[in-house]
């Protein structure tokens, strides 16, 4: 009994990246257009999400800023998930809702890219960075899950919107993370074009 219920997370996760390719593969496309821009042009992207989201938040900017499968100079990314300090301070003083939008403030900048993970769509502490961000006339690469949610509402023609529509938490951060494989191979492909030799 077991192991046919093991056997079902993976027939389960490899049947909903199956089934969400056709709809995500544009946008995922655009995503890599819009970071490979801003880095291009000397700006950063920015990450922020919740619990295994904010670990992807982390995964991500370490592929950027060390490598994700080809050697190559490091590119500024930064998971606004990691400073204690900053998190507690501004949890404490402000509240839970503004630990992201107070770094967007402080670190944002007009060009660069936020990825703000909910796979809710409705974190509100993700709702704020978002806000945060296009008054700084950033843009947003959202990752989100069910529908979208509130978060998929915020976002403008200029963003990108990468929605896995399942109702589980667990098999949406895992379509997020295979989508973010993707994203780092395509910035990479976009650095340095076709297969590494």
């Amino acid at each position: 009994m077991n192991t046919q219920r093991i056997l079902a997370h993976f027939q389960e996760s490899a049947d909903l990246k199956m089934k969400s390719a056709p709809a995500l593969a544009q946008p995922i496309s655009q995503a890599i257009e819009l970071m490979f821009g801003a880095l291009s042009n000397g700006n950063k992207i920015l990450a922020c999400g919740n619990g295994g989201s904010a670990a992807d938040c982390q995964h991500f900017a370490a592929e950027l800023v060390g490598r994700f499968e080809r050697e190559r100079f490091p590119l500024p990314a930064i998971a606004l998930t990691t400073d204690t300090s900053i998190l507690t301070a501004v949890g404490n003083d402000y509240s839970f809702k503004e630990i992201f939008s107070k770094q967007v403030q402080a670190f944002g900048q007009a060009g660069d890219i936020l990825l703000a993970i909910s796979t809710s769509g409705n974190s509100g502490n993700v709702l704020a960075a978002v806000e945060a961000a296009l008054e700084r006339e950033m843009r947003i690469v959202a990752f989100t899950g069910k529908d979208g949610g509130a978060l998929g509402k915020l976002l403008t023609d200029a963003d990108v919107h990468i929605n896995v529509q399942h109702a589980r938490t667990a098999r949406i951060q895992e379509v997020h993370l295979c989508a973010i494989h993707a994203i780092c191979d395509g910035i990479d492909v976009a650095l340095f074009g076709g297969e590494e030799e």
